[in-house]
């Protein structure tokens, strides 16, 4: 029998946050997503599904079950695509008080775009298409 091959019709990334306020407005705030969907527990906000278009990404308050000090975002790099300006996503960062990684340029592959890092040290890179 031939094997099947997946046909997503979208895929959610989720991470943990060890602030999650702190993260939705990284998110919200500084790179412009909008909250469209809160879980709280007890009154206690737990998550946040966030969207920004055509991309969503979820968040959770980490239990710290594997520690509170284990250092997350290692190996891994979120692309997102956009045909807004990226000046203007880039400035709207910086008001908020988020340190670029990159400015705002040339990336290796081609397009225009920047990096940044959000609290918990997943790290993002922002771009249009070349």
């Amino acid at each position: 029998m031939p094997a099947t091959t997946l046909r997503a019709r979208s895929l959610t990334v989720s991470l943990t946050a060890s602030d999650l306020e702190k993260s939705t407005r990284f998110y919200t705030e500084g790179l412009g997503f909008e909250v469209q969907e809160e879980w709280k527990d007890e009154g206690h906000l737990k998550g946040v599904m966030l969207d920004a278009g055509g991309g969503a990404l979820g968040l959770s308050q980490d239990d710290f079950g594997k520690g509170r000090d284990r250092v997350k975002g290692t190996g891994m790099r979120l692309h997102i695509e956009t045909d807004q300006d990226i000046e203007g996503i880039a400035r709207r960062a910086k008001d908020a008080g988020i340190k670029l990684d990159s400015e705002p340029g040339p990336l290796p592959w081609g397009p225009i775009g920047f990096s940044v890092t959000d609290p918990d040290g997943f790290k993002l890179t922002i771009s249009q298409p070349s």
